[in-house]
């Protein structure tokens, strides 16, 4: 190796040890959050706490919203690590490294190691990545095994023949639909392949014709769904319950091709990925503003690169794919994310080199670290109505870790001036991170998580009493200090009230129940209620079977049933 090589790879090694940094600060120190967080590791807890690990569990009822990969990867966690602090986290974390050596190697491969140096560091202060990379969602664990699958693809489809990459591609394309549905997502570059492949340079060309290698990637990818779809097919053929037929169904179904055909939640309009790209995406999408008219001059004096162009045609293939449905979230489009940096890679060493970029870089930065400081002290000093709010909804008054990271961030600006902008921009997101993860993470997180309003709970209570929970949210049952009793969770909330009545009444002396305002003003008399605290913009009460009334009364939305119908 290079004295040249040596010292990119001894780059490259610090800039996997600052991410490693950046990506875990904090780790350990906040339970999970919602909305999210707290039904996946709820599951995981589960399964670790019954030892069924082949159909999810939320309380009592089948949770079939999400294959079990990702819970499975938290159970792992907690086996190796004892403590679900960290093993919440720890399947995001190992997937956001992962990712950043994959868009390393192959940019390495593409452009040299320089180019991939900074297009690692391009992807990780990108603000959507990290974001992401340190919540617990299952995207983000997507975002690794797509990232890996298209490795494998493009080691073929670029520098090939590599057949057995090509297939190991399509295996963990398949790993992936089991982790999410739209695991499937890296095949559509066979799409742009096929079609550039014969006109537009730098793709492989087979030499003659080699279907049946090209065809392979079907078991593949099947070998991969079956290692989950198959046990639990004939578990369910061999179940006598209907919940789990249910359960096979909705999963197979409703939570794939039914929720993208006709979704019900998160509905956005056509061009909502575009405002994400532009905002979430950034530093990395300041570079279509160069990179874009750049490459259409290129392809009309009849440059055609196709290796520029199958990173750039699949990253649109998954930001058209997600568009065309109805119901979006920012993270859909995530899996896009380190191919399209790979796609903009060749350009960021040129564009550092520019003034301009510098200033907008250092622009950013500077917007950043004022409006962190400016508006912290706003709601210190001035009490505006949104401080005011969050202090009584969520019981959150955060504004001096939020001016830390302001003035962290003007140091960084005084310290790198613009002609330096992009170590301006690092130094401040840095800061930023680091403070959350270090400082905030501790502060907020009994408001959002459950944590200290279960606590409370329990001490109010007593050690020896039941407790039973009503209309409960994930991260009530997972941060309850004692087994709990729930009555379900997508169960009519009548249903469940009537049952947690007749659970209080058959031991009056020793058993409570933790509700909402709208079960206190249905079933319960309010005097006697007890307010444990609030968490996440609901307040809490505690009543036991004193505090019942005669019979609970119809909720609001039923009663307006019940009058539509009357009226018809």
């Amino acid at each position: 190796m290079t004295p040249y090589a040596q010292r990119e790879r001894s780059r490259f090694i610090a800039l996997m040890l600052f991410a490693l940094l950046l990506l875990s600060a904090g780790i350990g120190l906040r339970d999970p959050w919602p909305a999210d967080e707290p039904r996946f590791n709820l599951v995981a807890k589960q399964m670790v706490e019954s030892g069924e690990y082949l159909f999810p569990h939320r309380g009592d009822e089948l949770y079939s919203d999400k294959p079990p990969m990702f819970m499975w990867m938290q159970a792992t966690g907690y086996h190796l690590t004892g403590s679900w602090r960290i093993a919440f986290l720890l399947p995001s974390l190992l997937s956001g490294l992962l990712t950043l050596w994959l868009v390393y190697d192959l940019a390495r491969r593409l452009y040299g190691r320089r180019t991939a140096w900074l297009a690692a560091a391009t992807l990780l202060f990108t603000l959507h990545f990290t974001f992401q990379m340190r919540a617990a969602q299952i995207d983000g664990v997507l975002l690794g095994l797509v990232t890996l699958s298209a490795y494998g693809l493009l080691r073929h489809l670029l520098f090939g023949p590599d057949w057995r990459w090509f297939w190991f591609g399509a295996f963990m394309a398949g790993f992936g639909t089991i982790t999410k549905g739209v695991g499937f997502l890296p095949l559509l570059m066979l799409i742009p392949y096929f079609a550039a492949r014969q006109h537009w340079t730098g793709l492989y060309r087979p030499a003659s014709a080699q279907g049946w290698r090209w065809w392979l990637a079907a078991p593949a990818f099947v070998l991969a769904v079956a290692l989950w779809l198959v046990p639990m097919l004939l578990a369910v053929s061999q179940s006598n319950d209907p919940s789990y037929h249910a359960y096979a169904h909705d999963i197979l179904f409703g939570q794939t091709a039914d929720r993208y055909l006709e979704p019900t939640h998160h509905l956005e309009p056509w061009w909502y990925f575009g405002g994400v790209i532009a905002t979430l995406w950034l530093p990395a999408s300041f570079a279509l503003l160069w990179g874009l008219p750049a490459w259409f001059k290129r392809v009309r004096r009849g440059r055609r690169n196709g290796r520029w162009l199958l990173l750039a045609a699949w990253a649109a293939l998954v930001v058209l794919f997600f568009s065309l449905s109805g119901g979006k979230r920012d993270v859909y489009i995530m899996p896009a994310l380190p191919i399209f940096v790979l796609a903009i890679a060749p350009l960021i060493p040129a564009l550092l080199r520019r003034r301009r970029v510098q200033w907008l870089l250092f622009a950013f930065a500077a917007v950043l670290a004022l409006g962190l400081s400016a508006g912290s002290l706003w709601a210190i000093y001035g009490e505006p109505k949104f401080a005011s709010a969050m202090r009584e909804l969520r019981g959150l008054d955060p504004w001096h870790i939020t001016l830390a990271m302001g003035m962290a961030g003007v140091l960084m600006l005084a310290w790198f001036r613009p002609r330096r902008g992009a170590l301006a921009l690092a130094g401040t997101l840095t800061c930023i991170w680091l403070i959350y993860g270090w400082w905030a993470y501790p502060v907020i997180n009994d408001s959002r998580s459950a944590r200290g309003v279960m606590h409370k709970a329990g001490q109010m209570i007593g050690a020896e009493a039941e407790l039973g929970l009503l209309s409960w949210k994930e991260q009530n049952l997972l941060q309850a200090d004692r087994p709990a009793k729930v009555f379900g969770f997508l169960r009519p909330r009548a249903e469940q009230e009537l049952a947690a009545v007749e659970w209080l009444k058959a031991a009056p002396q020793t058993r409570w129940l933790l509700v909402q305002r709208a079960n206190l003003e249905a079933c319960f008399l309010a005097d006697g209620a007890e307010v444990v605290g609030e968490s996440n913009r609901r307040r809490w009460f505690l009543v036991n079977a004193a505090d019942l009334r005669p019979q609970c009364l119809p909720h609001p939305e039923e009663a307006k049933k019940r009058h539509k119908v009357a009226w018809h």
